[in-house]
């Protein structure tokens, strides 16, 4: 089925054929901005009540960080207090000390930065839609689907159980930074399972052999320069289905998260990561 939309002037707006279109062109939102468009597609035209400003109260809530220096000293029960305040108030917190190398975490964010803004015959060949490949490229995942505006992002996934994915199935220019990414989130992923397990009163490994029962995802959002940034989101509002998200961002910040009916703002805090309590842990 085909949705036609009558505009206001009169004419006629195709949106199947204009997502269809996009879509073909492999190129994603990035190639749009590398094209010169001044003008956003209208399938990326936000609603009005969507687009207004977050009420955001930074100077009364802070994200809770939780240092994990000291886990296997005296501090533990202090971590696990920390994390179930933060879990059960929150659904978020920020961890910091928890092993994993800043050069691991830079690497990481520059190798999947290269893989898009190379040009586009560099990135055509990983552009799919078929959820069974490992490796896939695509400007949001249910474009052909949704019927709702999309959200202003390129992305690539890479799907792996216990890092069983081969890495020469990696785009060459990010290889070896996913690779050695994917390494450190599975001992990552260990950890915090076990704490969450431990804060539930349940064995420690509890959490871990649900997670190893289904396709672990690494998906690495991009997010260029949008020419009318004030008509669209580069997320919407969500939960996430998953048992646990364990998000690394950049410098450049804009991530929010809802807490007692305020959008508070997750500042960007070097060698840390954010942790978002899934649906799956809140049932």
């Amino acid at each position: 089925m085909e949705l036609e939309v009558i505009s206001e002037e009169g004419s006629s707006y195709d949106r199947a054929k204009e997502v269809k279109d996009f879509d073909e062109t492999k190129a994603g939102v990035k190639g749009l901005v590398d094209s010169g468009a001044v003008k956003i597609p209208k399938f990326f035209i936000h609603p009005q009540e969507s687009l207004e400003n977050s009420i955001t109260s930074t100077d009364c809530f802070q994200v809770p960080v939780i240092d994990l220096e000291g886990l296997e000293g005296g501090r533990r029960k202090e971590i696990l207090d920390g994390i179930m305040e933060a879990s059960g108030t929150w659904g978020f917190f920020q961890v910091i000390n928890h092993g994993v190398p800043v050069c691991i975490m830079g690497g990481m964010l520059e190798g999947i930065r290269r893989f898009h803004e190379q040009p586009k015959d560099g990135k055509m060949k990983w552009y799919c839609r078929d959820y069974k490949q490992p490796v896939r490229y695509f400007c949001n995942g249910d474009l052909l689907v949704n019927k709702g505006a999309a959200n202003w992002r390129d992305s690539i996934a890479f799907d792996f159980h216990d890092g069983q994915l081969d890495p020469q199935l990696f785009p060459p220019i990010c290889r070896e930074a996913v690779s050695e990414y994917i390494k450190h989130m599975i001992k990552l992923r260990k950890t915090l399972s076990e704490l969450l397990s431990e804060t539930l009163g349940l064995q420690s490994d509890y959490l871990a052999s649900i997670g190893c029962m289904e396709t672990e995802s690494l998906v690495c959002h991009y997010y260029p320069g949008c020419p009318e940034p004030e008509l669209t989101l580069g997320a919407t509002k969500h939960s996430d289905p998953s048992l646990l998200t364990i998000l690394l961002q950049d410098n450049i910040g804009g991530l929010q998260v809802l807490h007692q009916s305020n959008w508070v703002d997750v500042p960007f805090l070097p060698g840390a990561f954010v942790i978002n309590i899934g649906d799956f842990i809140q049932v």
